[in-house]
């Protein structure tokens, strides 16, 4: 759910899905388009070479849109540079909420 700025109901459907090409099937693509969801997922090389061959345009990546997931992905793992993180141990939500919030000022402040 993400809330909203104003009155409303929450949206429950985002606006974009970003991925890596793992998830360039044609399931994921065509159940994505069925709900109006705009993917950003670049195509494996099979998937390009078949296109042609079948008739078929090739999709548009939005790069500005996938070069921001590469953010995403370093943030994570740097996260992950602390153990407590990266294994999980904590039994309840809200130590492992504490211990993220330690470690994004551990990364925030110098």
């Amino acid at each position: 759910r993400l809330s909203r700025c104003g009155p409303g109901r929450p949206r429950t459907r985002p606006a974009l899905v970003v991925a890596d090409k793992g998830y360039s099937s044609t399931k994921i693509r065509s159940s994505l388009r069925r709900r109006g969801i705009t993917a950003a997922i670049p195509e494996r090389i099979d998937q390009i070479n078949g296109r042609p061959r079948r008739g078929e345009s090739r999709c548009r990546l939005d790069r500005v849109a996938y070069r921001r997931r590469n953010v995403v992905e370093r943030c994570f793992n740097r996260l992950k540079h602390n153990k407590a993180l990266a294994t999980g141990y904590d039994k309840r939500a809200r130590h492992y909420q504490a211990m993220v919030t330690l470690a994004c000022l551990r990364l925030w402040l110098p």
